[in-house]
């Protein structure tokens, strides 16, 4: 055939061996991903589902980044955020439902970022909040 080339046979088997590594390295890792995908989700409901703990004075709880702080009173009002999600919070206290969680009914007080004081609805922390103590609170 005119115009058509061949690779030498050492070139050609160099070829070969390329691709069938590709390809076992492509079929490794395909097996391998859905396996550390699992341990990701796996990790993250361990997280979410620890509990409130005591350090420094205060219980400590995993929330929601950027959830609001209410005032008190009949017609609250957000009066701030919490932007971080390690916060730390004084009680806890059954009041008006707020959300169709485990604890429907159930605020935390706290400081928000700017420094106002206020409730955060039980919806927004991630952790279990029964530790946290009840009543005397604001």
């Amino acid at each position: 055939m005119l115009g058509t080339r061949t690779a030498p046979a050492g070139r050609k088997s160099l070829a070969l061996a390329i691709a069938a590594g590709a390809a076992t390295t492509v079929a490794a890792l395909t097996a391998v991903a859905p396996a550390a995908h699992a341990a990701t989700r796996t990790t993250a409901k361990t997280v979410a589902a620890d509990n409130c703990w005591s350090a420094s004075g205060h219980w400590w709880c995993h929330n929601r980044a950027g959830a609001p702080v209410w005032s008190r009173g009949d017609n609250p009002v957000v009066v701030g955020y919490m932007n971080t999600t390690t916060s730390w919070f004084n009680c806890r206290k059954e009041g008006a439902k707020n959300n169709n969680g485990p604890h429907p009914n159930r605020w935390e007080w706290t400081e928000a970022d700017n420094g106002a004081w206020g409730w955060m609805k039980d919806s927004d922390i991630i952790s279990e909040t029964n530790p946290l103590p009840g009543l005397p609170c604001p």
